[in-house]
């Protein structure tokens, strides 16, 4: 059985670290630099940086705090928000990323999904979703941009499909409705999707506590969770994390 993947993800706004609930009453919590610096330290297994203004902005990425962070580091790191055409990808990746998440953008233009795929490589391209429950959809999931703000026509399963075809090399696929909460992942949209490709799904909002990791790694089928807020808080250290998934059968690697 293949090891499953631990990520935390640094959401930061204006130079900041921030978190919030639901995409709302985000805080101030630290300097991304030394949170990068002190996860990689702990033993995570790769590390997410969104600028979480970018798209709503219409600004590019902040490649300086990009390398910044890259500096840090020395494990796979990939970093979302404001990343809009190829040159902006190259960027990016030379700041020291070693792969991009489209989300709002590849919403507004799916060609760009597949043609950083074919100069990057699959695997430099990741499909960053926000996804809510709605009974409209064919899934019962709708896709949003712009920071979970603006509702789209797409549905969740159909679009992670269409964004495989593309040539999207990996999911992170992240519950509004579970964001921040800390009560769990959302083990339904998570499983939907992780059936319906045959590409890394990773399960994104409402990690709380190893247990939620554990359903949505076997449940839900992700093949990694992404973590903020319990390890943001100072509740879970990445080592104990891991401790706790190994003592529940859930594979991984070892610091």
């Amino acid at each position: 059985m293949l090891k499953k993947r631990i990520i935390v993800c640094l959401d930061v706004k204006d130079g900041r670290t921030t978190k919030g609930v639901k995409f709302q009453n985000n805080l101030d919590i630290g300097d991304p630099v030394e949170m990068a610096s002190e996860y990689y330290r702990q033993g995570v297994d790769e590390l997410v940086f969104y600028d979480i203004m970018a798209s709503a902005r219409g600004r590019g990425p902040i490649l300086d705090l990009i390398s910044r962070v890259a500096s840090q580091v020395f494990i796979p790191f990939c970093v979302g928000g404001g990343i809009g055409t190829l040159d902006d990808i190259r960027s990016t990746i030379l700041a020291g990323a070693e792969k991009v998440s489209l989300n709002s953008q590849a919403v507004k233009n799916p060609d760009l999904i597949s043609q950083g795929a074919k100069v990057f490589g699959n695997q430099c391209i990741v499909l960053g979703m926000d996804a809510a429950k709605d009974e409209k959809m064919p899934s019962g999931y709708r896709v949003y941009i712009n920071g979970g703000r603006v509702a789209t026509e797409l549905d969740a399963v159909e679009w992670a499909k269409k964004a495989v075809s593309l040539g999207a090399g990996e999911i992170v696929l992240n519950s509004i409705d579970a964001d921040g909460t800390r009560d769990g992942y959302e083990l339904t949209v998570t499983k939907l999707i992780s059936e319906a490709v045959d590409v890394p799904v990773i399960a994104s909002g409402g990690g709380g506590k190893p247990e939620h990791l554990v359903k949505v790694l076997t449940e839900g089928k992700a093949d990694a969770a992404l973590i903020a807020s319990m390890v943001h808080s100072g509740d879970y250290t990445i080592g104990g994390i891991k401790n706790e998934l190994e003592k529940s059968g859930v594979p991984v690697r070892k610091i």
